[in-house]
């Protein structure tokens, strides 16, 4: 993914939804929102429900000229024609990610809050590196990603970055000279309207 002028959004599925509702859902928020990239993010480990989930969305997804891309299951990106993979690992399965699937797919690195990592992945052929997380959350060890790692990085890094993870309205303004995409996903997925929720947690960037 290239670095765009202003942040773009990068949506991230529940890691468990309702293949009769949730794309319902997830049109309705893309239908009133500019979406870059779609991540399948599903904690299950049956590869069929994974599948059905990921031809669902892909249609929803490419239909709207939008990305999708799956974490870490690098053979079933493959199989199952999607954009590319989001490796959780850091910089350890980029290379050989880069390697299955070729020049032309995205791959995509979450490196919690390391700068060496991040430069680490980029080095092995990542196309973007998400640090986080940014708030409370679940995601990682309990360190938080801090706005000067996305300063230092926009400054010396050419590489995409995303910030990701226990967003809210004043870090993504906070954030949004510094970062190329905001990884938005359990922020908005559990209101009642994730598409307000959405509009609501964008609202600074215009």
């Amino acid at each position: 993914m290239d670095a765009p002028d202003k942040p773009q959004l990068y949506l991230i599925t529940p890691p468990a939804f309702e293949l009769e509702r949730f794309p319902d859902t997830l049109s309705r928020v893309l239908d009133t929102a500019e979406v870059a990239c779609l991540r399948l993010t599903l904690a299950s480990h049956d590869e069929d429900e994974v599948a059905r989930a990921a031809d669902s969305l892909r249609e929803l997804a490419h239909a709207r000229d939008i990305a999708l891309v799956i974490t870490d299951h690098v053979l079933l990106a493959q199989r199952l024609g999607l954009d590319g993979v989001h490796l959780s690992d850091a910089a350890r399965s980029v290379r050989d990610a880069r390697k299955t699937l070729g020049a032309d797919a995205i791959v995509g690195s979450f490196c919690g809050t390391s700068r060496h990592d991040g430069m680490t992945a980029g080095e092995a052929g990542a196309d973007y590196i998400s640090f986080g997380p940014l708030g409370l959350t679940t995601l990682g060890d309990g360190t938080r990603a801090e706005v000067e790692l996305f300063d230092w990085w926009s400054q010396m890094i050419e590489l995409p970055v995303v910030a990701e993870g226990g967003l809210t309205p004043e870090s993504v303004a906070a954030l949004a000279p510094h970062t190329d995409f905001f990884g938005i996903g359990d922020e908005i997925w559990g209101a009642d309207d994730p598409a307000a929720a959405l509009k609501a947690l964008t609202a600074s960037l215009g």
